[in-house]
């Protein structure tokens, strides 16, 4: 009689609780998990590194890969529909150099990286934008009209765009006879705090691609079209020109994100942002988003910046060698990634 009073008195609050789970979407779920597994590592790390739990460092924490964060937008939105973008690195390091180059003064220097068109900041910036959508557009391309996969031709205008970027540096960078103006958007300080403008960009940019993605049509073709491109385009939706823009939306964040860099180091650079690419994938796949489409979040992508920042952080803290940090950063993300498979599997029985 008490096991079965127990068991009748416990069973609405299970019934709660696996309505709730049911309620929840996959995508949910996975979002969900990962930031249980955040709380985790943090917790680990709190234990093991010296003052990681204070709240300048969880600031760090939350803001070191703004950079990271804004090029894992468009990387999602594309890998939602089952394609890749590894091309980002590289926007990013061509856009950060021309922007530099337009913006030196023609001051006839016998040094050639010191001299430059010397047009206004911001026809610098427009004609850097320009060219990181530039990019995009030949990703698109190539992709939506000879209809080759995406992987081969992001990787290829990857090693385009750091090559062009080299060569306008000759292979090394240009950081003279630039104007003042150039380092101020990198280096501005939100009134108050120790976050840089750059920070407050990310966020603004984090919000409205949530707003895309969950509020709009736009946010609902993009999953349809990762689910089902056939069916996708039987209902109506244009696949190829809706992927084209994406492209076009991930060159213009990894444009956005060169002139913020290279306003911060007062300097285009052309090997800046390497491994920027892989960084934006480990990202979005920390966060459960699907390399073969239909599933995923910015959000997601979000929460998985911030655990690797945990993971890069604490590896720090610990003083391991950068060979060492970098075994690790693979290491969670493998565990983290069979970790979600074997959380879906289970919810799934």
């Amino acid at each position: 009689m008490t096991a079965q009073t127990t068991t009748m008195s416990a069973g609405p609050g299970s019934e709660r609780v696996g309505t709730l789970a049911r309620k929840l979407s996959n995508e949910s779920f996975i979002t969900l998990f990962m930031v249980g597994v955040l709380a985790v590592l943090f917790a680990v790390a709190c234990l093991f590194v010296p003052n990681f739990w204070l709240p300048r460092n969880v600031v760090n924490l939350l803001t070191n890969y703004w950079y990271l964060i804004i090029l894992g937008i468009g990387v999602t939105f594309l890998l939602i529909t089952g394609n890749f973008d590894m091309s980002v690195g590289g926007n990013v390091a061509l856009t950060g150099v021309v922007c530099a180059w337009c913006a030196q003064a023609a001051s006839g220097s016998p040094n050639p990286l010191a001299n430059g068109p010397g047009l206004p900041y911001g026809l610098s910036v427009a004609a850097a934008l320009a060219c990181a959508v530039g990019v995009g557009a030949v990703n698109a391309f190539f992709i939506v009209r000879l209809k080759v996969p995406s992987i081969i031709v992001t990787l290829g205008t990857m090693m385009l765009s750091r090559g062009l970027a080299q060569v306008i540096t000759r292979g090394a960078q240009r950081n003279t006879s630039l104007p003042d103006v150039f380092g101020v958007v990198g280096n501005t300080f939100l009134p108050g705090t120790s976050l840089k403008v750059a920070v407050l960009i990310m966020v603004l940019l984090v919000a409205v691609a949530f707003v895309l993605e969950k509020g709009t049509v736009a946010g609902r073709r993009t999953y349809l079209i990762g689910a089902n491109a056939e069916a996708a385009r039987l209902s109506g939706v244009k696949v190829g020109r809706h992927i084209a823009s994406l492209y076009l939306l991930s060159g213009l964040l990894a444009g956005i994100t060169g002139i913020l860099l290279a306003s911060e180091f007062k300097a285009g650079v052309s090997s800046r942002a390497t491994g920027y690419e892989f960084d934006a994938l480990v990202i979005c796949l920390l966060g459960g988003v699907s390399i073969s489409g239909g599933f995923g979040s910015v959000l997601g992508m979000f929460v998985g910046a911030i655990l690797l920042s945990v993971v890069t952080s604490s590896a720090t803290g610990l003083l391991l060698s950068p060979d060492w940090q970098f075994t690790l950063k693979g290491l969670v993300t493998f565990l983290a990634i069979l970790a979600q498979r074997f959380a879906l599997d289970r919810r799934s029985t």
